[in-house]
């Protein structure tokens, strides 16, 4: 599991270690293991060619201390000090003393050069670059760019872009993940991500990113003695006569998802036996149609307040999707003595929050949060970076098989049975939706491999091979 933190705890874990160690010795591991990145993106040190954009901060000093290991190795270093009387001192000595130099002619440098090192901002910075650091970004986006600590211009704590920020191929962060790294828009500029230990003691994270064997975790497996209904029953109210469709993809995806019976309820019936003769159907109501673990509601099925009133007043676990987020109260929810799923994306959590769609994707860690505090519910907000968050106020949680082959009509509706599924199996609401989100890109993944462009259908018919490859 990747596990991200705050600014604030990632300063206090570094101010702690420091009061231990001798003067500079963390600025020197931190430099010792942005030298190796850049010397393995470079892949020959000796005659390379390699720029610092360094600000006034210590991420200036750590990519001028590690500027001076390439230097011993042969490579040729040149330092554009952004603010030079704020440069770190003992970093632009350091450089020097190995031969690098101060660069008289910044943007010729950057396009000679075979890699240029962005040590412009720390992860304290908030907003976008200034103009002129901004327009060096821009000219390094020619040559390969390594971040250090994280893209300058984008905002650790959030993920937010507000404005100019460096766009890295690559990104060396030191001691711990930052919020910001893992979730969008910020994540579309920090290329491939690699993290340097520098021996940080951490608390609690604020964000963490489930890896392959933690989802193959939380799989359910039938043991011995198990049938049909110890399994789990999930139960899908989805479809209308306009989208019978939806009825259909979501209960693909609640048979695909470890439960042994999947109910369908609504009015497309037919066409869900047609194409999963082994759902359980009934016209309802929900109450009506048998016991379950789980409901799923809301896929295609328009304005009905009566299903909706119905499975609300159940004492399982409800996941809500699509049209059954309209006009959603809050209070309803709190009350429930069962817990509450929502799994809407960027538009419909914008109508729950009453705020602009844009607000919403550009402050996603914001918005997910904000959700499940108001709603006291679980939340998954998809997008490309899909996010979990639970009503407890814990670790969201970022979903990191996430893919654009996904945005295509009725991909969603397949998530919602998917994870409802896992919810009918006793998983609690945050392992259900992520290990669903999980399993539902690394399904779009793997059919994109031969198939694109995907539709949901594809992303349905490869949820068994993704199973199958977590389960190995």
């Amino acid at each position: 599991m990747r596990t991200a933190y705050s600014v604030e705890k990632v300063r206090a874990a570094e101010r702690d270690l420091m009061a231990r160690l001798p003067d500079g010795a963390l600025m020197q591991r931190a430099a010792a293991g942005l030298a190796v990145a850049c010397a393995d993106l470079l892949g020959r040190v000796y005659g390379s060619r390699v720029v610092l954009l360094t600000g006034s901060g210590d991420n200036g000093g750590d990519a001028l201390y590690a500027g001076a290991r390439l230097a011993r190795r042969g490579a040729g270093v040149r330092a554009v000090l952004l603010s030079p009387e704020r440069a770190h001192q003992g970093g632009l000595a350091a450089l020097r003393a190995a031969g690098g130099r101060v660069s008289a002619d910044p943007r010729g440098d950057i396009g000679r050069a075979d890699l240029v090192v962005d040590g412009i901002v720390g992860i304290g910075g908030k907003g976008g670059l200034r103009p002129e650091a901004a327009e060096l970004a821009d000219a390094a986006r020619s040559s390969t760019v390594l971040a250090v600590d994280l893209p300058s211009g984008v905002n650790a704590d959030t993920g937010e872009v507000d404005g100019a920020a460096v766009r890295a191929d690559a990104t060396v962060t030191f001691g711990a993940y930052k919020p910001g790294l893992l979730i969008d828009p910020a994540r579309e500029y920090v290329g491939a991500l690699r993290l340097v230990d520098i021996g940080l003691e951490l608390p609690a994270p604020d964000v963490e990113a489930l890896q392959h064997a933690d989802v193959a975790e939380l799989l359910p497996v039938p043991s011995a003695d198990s049938d049909k209904y110890r399994r789990g029953v999930v139960g899908v109210v989805a479809g209308s006569a306009r989208y019978p469709g939806a009825a259909v993809l979501s209960v693909s995806g609640a048979l695909r998802g470890g439960a042994g019976a999947v109910r369908y309820v609504g009015p497309g019936a037919d066409a869900v036996i047609a194409a999963h003769p082994e759902t359980l159907v009934h016209t309802g109501p929900p109450s009506k149609a048998g016991r379950v673990q789980a409901w799923v509601i809301g896929p295609g099925l328009g304005d009905n307040e009566e299903a909706m009133a119905d499975v609300l007043a159940s004492d399982v676990p409800v996941l809500i999707d699509a049209d059954g987020l309209h006009g959603l109260d809050p209070a309803r929810l709190r009350a429930r003595t069962a817990p509450t799923l929502l799994t809407p994306h960027a538009g419909e959590a914008a109508a729950l929050l009453g705020a602009a769609r844009e607000e919403v994707e550009s402050a996603r860690l914001h918005a997910v949060r904000e959700l499940a505090a108001r709603y006291g519910a679980t939340v998954l907000l998809k997008g490309s970076s899909t996010l979990i968050a639970g009503p407890d106020g814990g670790a969201v949680r970022v979903n990191p098989t996430g893919t654009g082959w996904l945005a295509t009509a009725g991909s969603g509706d397949v998530l919602s049975g998917l994870s409802g599924s896992l919810l009918a199996t006793g998983l609690t609401p945050l392992d259900a939706a992520s290990a669903g989100a999980y399993l539902h890109g690394l399904a779009a993944r793997q059919a994109a491999a031969e198939t694109v462009p995907l539709t949901a259908c594809d992303v349905a018919g490869a949820l068994p091979g993704a199973w199958h490859s977590l389960a190995d």
